[in-house]
């Protein structure tokens, strides 16, 4: 229902343009997208078979790793499939309804994930300082109640954003998103109302999942290294530091990819547009691209079973 010249009334459909600028090769954009999406989809669903199949794994350290593998799945699924519609079959709408779920799942599965890095983090903590206690401390069902407190903080944080968008936005200046996905601040641009409340949230609850489980992450760490460098022996020193290298990786490229794409995209005004949507485009990617790869190749433990896999 148009209101005037420059206004629609909660709009029933939006439309997503893909990459702005670079309409003309987003065909092969698609490509890298859909093989990152391919092999993250089967990378993870490999360490998923693993960890469940091999009584061996299930320890705390590897249950957390199968639940950060169930959330990039999940994560890359709510992204990728849609964004390779607009890409290869020009299918660019998409109702306003399922752009907020969309929205929301991004949300929350980046949230879980947070927790779920910081959660393995305490663990190792736990596992290197204070080894004799650790299988007291992080029980199985210790592990599952931490589960279950990181995905209920993601939906509690997430769904005001769902809300205040729904409830409070009536009048948007377009239906148009520059955007190859439902983002945000993407979504909160076209609203032709007061949005200062909502972007306020936004940064509260971004800086507050983050900068929380980034605390406990680098205290952790901390710790850690101090207790690695306390031991008298160079071999036990590396033997120790070397459980930790996958679980850094995954840490540094999950955070700085996440800094990285949220200063670019508030602060970079002179940085074109194309630049920003495929930065958090591929910050959304990679994670569930690269950790199956790292634990993979780094987890003793896991190698063996994927070599034996593939040699049967």
């Amino acid at each position: 229902m148009l209101i005037s010249n420059i206004t629609v009334f909660r709009p029933s459909m939006l439309t997503l343009i893909g990459i702005p600028g670079l309409e003309s090769v987003q065909c092969w954009i698609g490509i890298p997208f859909c093989a990152m999406y391919l092999i993250a989809i089967i990378g993870n669903s490999l360490l998923l078979i693993i960890i469940i199949s091999e009584r061996s794994l299930h320890e705390p350290m590897y249950i957390f790793l199968g639940m950060l593998g169930v959330t990039d799945i999940a994560l890359s699924t709510s992204v990728v499939p849609k964004m390779l519609g607009i890409f290869w079959f020009h299918l660019p709408q998409i109702y306003f309804d399922a752009c907020l779920l969309q929205m929301g799942l991004i949300h929350t599965f980046q949230c879980i994930e947070s927790g779920i890095l910081m959660a393995m983090a305490m663990d190792r903590y736990v596992a290197i300082c204070y080894p004799l206690r650790h299988a007291a401390i992080f029980t199985h069902q210790l592990v599952t109640q931490i589960g279950t407190v990181v995905t209920l903080r993601a939906a509690i944080l997430v769904a005001p954003y769902l809300v205040l968008i729904k409830c409070q936005f009536q009048f948007y200046h377009t239906t148009v998103i520059s955007h190859s996905y439902c983002e945000h601040m993407a979504i909160v641009k076209l609203v032709a109302e007061n949005v200062q409340l909502n972007k306020i949230y936004g940064l509260f609850v971004a800086f507050t999942v983050a900068g929380f489980d980034l605390m406990l992450i680098t205290l952790s760490y901390t710790q850690i290294f101090i207790t690695v460098f306390r031991l008298p022996k160079k071999e036990a020193r590396l033997k120790t530091f070397n459980t930790c290298i996958a679980h850094i990786c995954v840490f540094l490229q999950f955070y700085l990819l996440a800094f990285f794409s949220f200063f670019t995209h508030r602060f970079g005004s002179h940085v074109p547009p194309y630049i920003h949507i495929l930065f958090s485009s591929i910050y959304l990617l990679i994670p569930p691209f690269l950790n199956p790869l790292v634990y993979g190749a780094k987890t003793n433990q896991i190698r063996i079973h994927i070599i034996k896999m593939f040699c049967l």
